[in-house]
């Protein structure tokens, strides 16, 4: 650790921090030793230019990681920013330096990883973020990835098994945050080469190049393109910057990770001509971008055994004596019953799926996991229906069970496709009378899409004045001959996005 180097001047920094952050302002020639370099050769050129940060001590008080949480995580109305819990349930800072109750610092490199010494990467801000304790014990010292089988959520943070091991999954909106941050770790420490043990060789090869495995860098690569550097990213990687005197490049160029691991292996970085996170940004306000080439994709997904899905219960009728009909257990998921003191109840209770957003989809599936039991026509008082524009509609062509077991059945894939275009909810619809009560488990359900590309608007640029045209990776580009898929414009500081056809 370089211990004092940055101590005389954090408080001046620390000053101007809580004043504002600036957008990223990368110094005139930090990056210019990359010029011409691809692979594990760009690799190492970044490792000497971001090595040997100016860390703050580690924990609280003055010059320490709480001090410097108060501005590189702090919300405008105070709230610490917790990227592994539901924004709800964020917590206010109070002095500045001062643990905030409840909340640790967490590393998403677990210390276990490099053998747990007091070194440089412990204290380094890239890679600990103010966490709350319970889902930072739950997550123990697992790696980062796609979590198949839920064990554990607080509706933010996923944990469970995947990919034959233990795993955390980040939500969706921080999953290029901690992609790229993985990937600052495994350069700014490529020298721990022979350092990683425990958990973290399952993720991580005892090399210099490409260290990621050939999984973790193929999903991190998945994620980062997929969630690109936001302004609250942007200003993170500006705050540490200026405490520890290094930058996260991957942040500044969100394709330098493709010449690193990526698609352009075989391509040579530039930083003077390569897109920075601020150009995918830009646009003319006459012309507003047209999002990316869009992908399909799940809109939707939920093991109800492990989270209540975000949904919502909206009860028309209670049954007699009771005070709910729909109820979720580990056991079986969401439930629905209205039988009470052994006898029928009659009940009419939704349970409602969160808004989906339809509108870039030109088709979308519905399927469910489900056991009925005692209501031996499900279709007289069970029902899926869509709420969309203030209509609801029964959905057809449902599997239906016979409704006398308790064995779970896929529903099928219920078309979706005239809701395209449109934002819906969905809602499983219990009623029952004093003859038929039945009960009603939904285990699991999920809602897949198909995209197309948005109308493209009219690109208006003065094509006799210099202007400079990239594909999505940052490749500048000769001409659009050849050119398929999204392209950038750049002019005059605005960009615009294009398909070529």
């Amino acid at each position: 650790m370089k211990s004092g180097k940055l101590r005389s001047t954090c408080t001046m920094i620390l000053a101007m921090l809580t004043s504002g952050i600036a957008s990223a302002q990368i110094p005139d020639g930090y990056y210019d030793s990359l010029k011409g370099k691809k692979g594990a050769e760009l690799k190492t050129a970044v490792y000497n230019i971001i090595k040997d940060p100016n860390v703050l001590n580690y924990g609280s008080g003055n010059n320490s990681t709480w001090w410097g949480y108060y501005v590189t995580d702090k919300t405008d109305d105070g709230y610490c920013i917790d990227r592994y819990t539901p924004k709800d349930e964020w917590n206010k800072f109070g002095s500045r330096g001062n643990v905030i109750g409840g909340m640790n610092i967490e590393h998403s490199f677990p210390q276990s990883w490099w053998g747990g010494s007091n070194c440089t990467l412990k204290k380094d801000l890239y890679n600990i973020m103010p966490c709350e304790s319970k889902i930072n014990s739950a997550k123990s010292n697992y790696g980062m990835g796609e979590v198949t089988d839920v064990k554990k959520t607080n509706g933010a943070t996923k944990i469970g098994t995947g990919n034959g091991m233990q795993l955390w999954e980040p939500a969706d909106e921080w999953k290029g945050d901690f992609a790229r941050g993985f990937m600052y770790i495994v350069t700014a420490y490529q020298d721990y080469q022979n350092k990683w043990t425990s958990e973290g060789t399952k993720t991580l090869y005892n090399n210099t190049y490409p260290t990621l495995k050939e999984w973790a860098s193929k999903l991190y690569l998945k994620w980062a393109r997929q969630d690109r550097p936001d302004d609250l990213e942007i200003k993170r990687n500006e705050a540490v910057s200026q405490i520890q005197g290094n930058r996260n490049p991957y942040v500044d160029f969100p394709n330098l990770m493709e010449y690193v691991w990526g698609d352009s292996v075989d391509y040579t970085f530039d930083p003077a001509t390569t897109l920075k996170a601020t150009d995918y940004k830009g646009g003319n306000p006459d012309t507003p971008d047209t999002p990316d080439t869009p992908e399909d994709g799940t809109l939707y997904t939920a093991d109800y055994k492990s989270f209540d899905g975000n949904c919502t219960i909206k009860n028309v009728t209670l049954p007699e004596g009771g005070t709910y009909v729909w109820t979720r257990t580990s056991n079986y998921g969401w439930k629905g019953s209205a039988y009470i003191s052994k006898q029928n109840k009659a009940a009419d209770a939704y349970l409602i799926l969160p808004e989906m957003d339809l509108t870039a989809y030109t088709s979308a599936t519905l399927n469910f996991t489900q056991a009925l039991n005692f209501c031996k026509e499900p279709e007289s008082y069970m029902s899926v229906e869509v709420i969309c524009e203030g209509d609801t509609t029964k959905l057809d062509g449902i599997n239906w069970p016979a409704g006398s077991s308790w064995t779970f059945y896929p529903s099928g894939d219920i078309d979706l496709s005239r809701y395209a275009g449109k934002k819906i909810q969905i809602a499983f619809h219990y009623t029952s009378d004093t003859t038929t009560a039945g009960t009603w488990e939904i285990s699991t359900a999920t809602v897949m899409g198909k995209k197309t590309a948005d109308c493209i608007p009219t690109i208006v640029f003065d094509v006799t004045r210099p202007y400079e045209i990239y594909n999505l990776n940052g490749h500048k580009l000769s001409d659009t001959r050849n050119a398929k898929g999204m392209i950038i414009i750049r002019q005059n500081g605005n960009s615009w996005k294009k398909i070529m056809r």
